[in-house]
């Protein structure tokens, strides 16, 4: 029997009534003549709840980190027992397993462990014998035996992880939505459902703002080839296949999506002298203090001057800020400035490889709205720019609509 990995987020196990319906989810797959590795999220806003008790306590979170481990784990432990219970109840069995359980070994990085390695030992008894394992995701164990985790969304890379050591046929992540979508479709109403898409685009879509999978999860599957499906825990569609590009049969668009993230703050440092080393003298000290810089742009001035400018997360924003005024004085910038009210959009498609004239449509999409573009960052299958946060649901309908990407065979004008 082949295996299938599948995975259920905190909306699908939210009550014990989800959870009924998660278990018949379950045993549908097991009746189509797979076996079945269950991998589970807290419920609901439960890693949330935990997280505002650390918060309370109000110890520092870097010594406190093991501790915190320790309490955010604990979510995921009420869910595999549930679980396991409810498909006791329906004639099934299953045996709950927490990270440690089924040995997933990690690094010791407290909030943020990376897997070394997984024991499949128990895992494959249970199938062998007909148990449903339930594993709770998010978690493993370091050599020492503490309990680690692997930071919000690590559930998905759990199920990857589970996926890649078995040899699963697929592995499915169960959502509240039906798949991935060309964009929200909470803010653009002809958002469509697309049928397949390639760990490239996935891996750019997820990154850039899509909050469908989560980023290390899309990068695991890829390395280790795993087919991952998002589904709808609520219904029965399709979903979204995930895949490698030359396992394809289909003729790529040129645009597969546009993802979006109101999460950005601009700054720029006015007046730096153009003279190597500059850049490390501005973004030494913020990346000292873990602050992650995304886009940046340096424009040379006619005196030789330049003024560098960056973004970062909104919530690093005061202390990146607070940081630059100091740097500023000791490298003879003028002044420093900002701006926490800006959001960036992204167009991603691996069609864009052979198709010119992308980059030029989306801007002259934007001008006819009027939208001033602040910066511009592209790969090779990505276009990112930065607007006024104001504009970003005009724009993101504008270029959907322009690209039409609500219909399937949609090709560049």
């Amino acid at each position: 029997m082949s295996i299938v990995v599948q995975k259920f987020g905190g909306t699908s196990v939210a009550s014990v009534t989800h959870i009924e319906r998660v278990a018949s989810r379950i045993l549908k797959t097991r009746r189509e003549g797979h076996s079945v590795v269950v991998v589970v999220s807290a419920m609901g806003d439960e890693t949330d709840r935990l997280d505002s008790l650390a918060q309370e306590v109000d110890y520092s979170q870097q010594e406190a980190r093991r501790e915190i481990d320790v309490l955010l784990s604990s979510g995921e432990q009420v869910t595999i027992s549930l679980l396991s219970m409810t498909l006791m109840k329906m004639g099934c069995r299953a045996k709950s397993y927490t990270g440690g359980q089924i040995r997933i070994l990690t690094d010791s990085a407290f909030t943020r462990a990376r897997i070394h390695d997984v024991d499949t030992s128990k895992l494959r008894a249970d199938i062998d014998a007909g148990v449903v394992p339930v594993i709770a995701g998010f978690q493993g164990v370091d050599s020492e035996g503490n309990i680690t985790t692997f930071g919000r969304g690590g559930s998905d890379t759990t199920a990857v992880a589970l996926a890649a050591v078995l040899e699963a046929e697929e592995c499915q992540i169960f959502t509240d939505v039906k798949g991935v979508y060309t964009t929200d479709p909470k803010v653009v109403e002809g958002a469509r459902c697309l049928e397949k898409i390639t760990f490239e685009e996935m891996l750019e879509l997820a990154s850039l703002g899509s909050g469908v999978l989560h980023p290390r999860a899309v990068s695991f599957a890829s390395k280790y080839h795993v087919p991952l499906r998002v589904l709808s825990s609520f219904n029965d569609s399709p979903g979204t296949l995930i895949t490698n590009e030359e396992n394809s049969t289909m003729e790529q668009a040129i645009i597969s999506g546009i993802a979006f993230t109101r999460d950005e703050a601009k700054l720029t440092v006015v007046g730096v002298k153009d003279i190597p080393g500059i850049a490390f003298k501005i973004l030494g000290p913020v990346s000292d203090a873990n602050i992650e810089v995304d886009m940046i742009v340096q424009n040379v001035a006619a005196d030789k001057s330049t003024d560098f400018t960056f973004t970062v997360r909104r919530h690093d924003y005061a202390q990146a800020t607070k940081i630059l005024k100091k740097v500023a004085k000791d490298i003879d910038a003028r002044e420093v400035s900002g701006d926490n009210k800006i959001a960036k959009l992204s167009m991603v498609g691996v069609g864009m490889r052979s198709h010119a004239g992308v980059a030029s449509k989306m801007f002259q999409v934007l001008a006819d709205e009027s939208i001033n573009i602040l910066m511009i960052s592209t790969s090779e299958i990505r276009i990112s720019v930065v607007i006024s946060e104001k504009y970003l649901e005009l724009a993101a309908r504008a270029l959907h609509s322009a690209f039409d990407l609500a219909n399937e065979n949609s090709e560049l004008a």
